[in-house]
C-alpha cells in the first residue's frame, strides 16, 4: 500500500511538473494591420513570429529551469485611437495576456497606453516617440527615443548638411506624433536660428490628400528645407506633390519615414532625402546583422525600425520574465513580476543599440541618421547619441 501511494504521489507530482512547463506565456499585440499604416502592423507582427519561431522550436523560454511556449494574440488597431483604447482592454480582459507590445504609433499608444496602466498590465511601446505616453504611467514603457531629444538631432543635422537658417514645417494636427516633434523642432529651431526663422508652419487633417495649398505656401516661404515629421504614408504624397509644384530644395524627415513601404510610395522623389530614425540595416553587424538576414530570408525584404524595434521591445519583456525566475498561474501577480523585472533592467543591448532606462521607463540611446541612396536603400549617414 505505501509503495502504492509514493507511486501515485510521484505520478500527481510528475503532472504538476509538466502541467506547469505547458502553461503558455501570453503576450498581446494591439497593432496597425488595417488603416493609415498597415505596414507598422506587419513589420510588428513579422518580428515577433520570427521570435516565437525560434523560441518555441526550442520548447519554448527557459524560466526557473522549466520551458514555456510563447503565445501572442495580434489585434487590429486599424491606427485608430478609439480602436487601439477597446482593443488593449480586449487584449487585458477577454484574453488575459501578461503583457503588451504595442501600440507602435504615439497616436494610438498614448490613450493605450493610459488603459494599460489603468489595468496595471505592462506595455511596451516599440515605435512611440511622444512623452505622453509613459508619463506618470509605471506599467509603460518604450524602446524608442523621445521627440524632445529627436527634434534637436534633426534641427543640427540640418543646419550643418544644408546649411539651412529658414525651415518650413508641414505636420498632421491630429496626430500626437506628428504635432508633438513639430512643436518641438519649433522651439528648437527658433531658439537656434531665432524668432522667424520657421518660415511656415503648416498643417493638415487626417484624411487629407491634396497638400497643394499647404505646400505653395511653403515653397513661397523660400525655407532652406522642409521638415516633416509624419508617418511615410503622408511623407511620400506630400514629397510628390512638392516636387510637382516646382520645389527642388531638401526634405527633411523623422523615425515615421522607416517603413519599409515609403519607396514603393514615393519613388525617385525621396531618393537623397534624409530622416532621423533608431537603426539603419546597410551596413549592420553582429546580432542586428543575423536578425536582418533571418528576416529577409523569411519575409523577403529588409526589416525597417519598426520591426527591429519590436524585436528589442519583445526581448525586454521576456528578458522580465526569465528575471523573475518562476511564471505564475495568476495573472494578476505575474503582470506585476512583468512589471517589476522590466523597471529593474538597467541596461539592454538591444539590436537597435544599448540602452539604459531613466525614471519614467524611457530608453536614453542613440538615433541615426539615414540617407536614401539613389537605389532607394537606408543607408546609415551618422550616429548622434545623447
Amino acid at each position: 500500500m505505501r509503495l502504492k501511494i509514493i507511486a501515485t504521489l510521484v505520478l500527481v507530482l510528475v503532472m504538476s511538473v509538466g502541467a506547469q512547463a505547458a502553461q503558455t506565456i501570453k503576450i498581446g499585440f494591439p497593432i496597425p494591420l488595417t488603416g493609415e499604416i498597415p505596414k507598422v502592423g506587419e513589420g510588428t507582427r513579422y518580428a515577433a513570429e520570427l521570435m516565437k519561431e525560434e523560441i518555441n522550436g526550442q520548447g519554448g523560454l527557459e524560466v526557473g529551469g522549466n520551458k514555456y511556449p510563447l503565445e501572442f494574440i495580434y489585434e487590429d488597431n486599424e491606427s485608430k485611437p478609439e480602436m487601439a483604447v477597446t482593443v488593449t482592454l480586449k487584449l487585458i480582459e477577454r484574453d488575459q495576456v501578461i503583457a503588451l507590445v504595442g501600440p507602435q504609433s504615439s497616436r494610438q499608444a498614448v490613450p493605450a497606453g493610459g488603459v494599460a496602466d489603468e489595468h496595471k498590465t505592462p506595455l511596451i511601446s516599440p515605435w512611440s516617440t511622444n512623452p505622453d505616453t509613459t508619463k506618470g504611467r509605471p506599467w509603460v514603457f518604450r524602446a524608442a527615443f523621445l521627440d524632445p531629444f529627436q527634434a534637436p538631432v534633426v534641427a543640427n543635422f540640418a543646419t550643418k548638411t544644408f546649411n539651412a537658417q529658414k525651415a518650413a514645417v508641414l505636420f498632421e494636427i491630429s496626430n500626437d506624433y506628428s504635432k508633438g516633434l513639430a512643436d518641438d523642432f519649433k522651439a528648437v529651431w527658433e531658439k537656434q536660428h531665432g524668432a522667424g526663422s520657421v518660415v511656415a508652419f503648416e498643417s493638415h487633417g487626417p484624411k487629407d490628400q491634396d497638400f497643394s495649398a499647404q505646400i505653395t505656401k511653403s515653397i513661397a516661404a523660400k525655407p532652406d528645407f522642409i521638415f516633416l515629421p509624419e508617418n511615410y504614408s503622408f511623407a511620400a504624397p506630400i514629397i510628390r506633390q512638392a516636387r510637382d509644384l516646382g520645389y527642388k530644395g531638401p526634405f527633411m524627415g523623422s523615425d515615421a519615414w522607416g517603413s519599409a513601404e515609403l519607396m514603393n510610395l514615393c519613388g525617385d522623389g525621396c531618393k537623397g532625402q534624409y530622416f532621423s530614425t533608431h537603426y539603419a540595416a546597410a551596413g549592420a553587424k553582429g546580432a542586428t546583422k543575423a536578425f536582418i538576414d533571418k528576416y529577409q530570408a523569411k519575409y523577403g525584404y529588409e526589416p525597417d525600425d519598426v520591426a527591429a524595434l519590436t524585436w528589442d521591445s519583445l526581448g525586454i519583456i521576456l528578458q522580465a520574465i526569465k528575471n523573475a525566475g518562476h511564471v505564475d498561474a495568476d495573472v494578476v501577480n505575474m503582470r506585476k513580476l512583468v512589471r517589476d523585472n522590466m523597471a529593474g533592467i538597467k541596461s539592454f543591448d538591444g539590436i537597435t543599440g544599448k540602452m539604459s532606462f531613466n525614471a519614467d521607463n524611457d530608453p536614453i540611446k542613440c538615433a541615426v541618421i539615414v540617407k536614401i541612396s539613389d537605389e532607394g536603400k537606408f543607408t546609415f549617414a551618422e550616429s548622434v547619441c545623447p
